[in-house]
């Protein structure tokens, strides 16, 4: 399957991303719901309007990519790296940080669960 660099409102609901490298992709009102995102690296991915519930993130690289007005919720991040990452207006509901590299400190309190 391939995914171009800009892709917009496109299911990928169910699908295995596994390890797939996406770098810098940028992904605007997207369907991520259940892929399985294990091992990717998305540095610097762009995702704007995405519904990323059920998705599979452990391992995953997200340094720097930005994640804005995405709805999530109770993922298992893993040992995902979130270094730089940006969070504005994002629904994270019960995301367990407790393995996650680079979380910041100033999302405590806004219904994300650290360990």
């Amino acid at each position: 399957m391939s995914i171009l660099p800009g892709a917009t409102r496109q299911s990928f609901a169910g699908r295995n991303l596994r390890h797939r490298t996406l770098d810098r992709h940028s992904f605007k009102l997207c369907d991520f719901r259940g892929v399985d995102l294990r091992g990717a690296s998305l540095r610097g991915a762009h995702f704007a309007g995405c519904d990323l519930r059920g998705a599979d993130l452990r391992d995953a690289d997200l340094s720097y990519a930005q994640f804005t007005y995405v709805r999530t919720h109770d993922p298992e991040y893993g040992r995902t790296d979130v270094t730089g990452a940006r969070w504005d207006g994002a629904t994270l509901r019960g995301v367990i940080t407790e393995r996650v590299l680079g979380w910041p400190d100033d999302l405590s309190g806004s219904g994300i669960t650290s360990g």
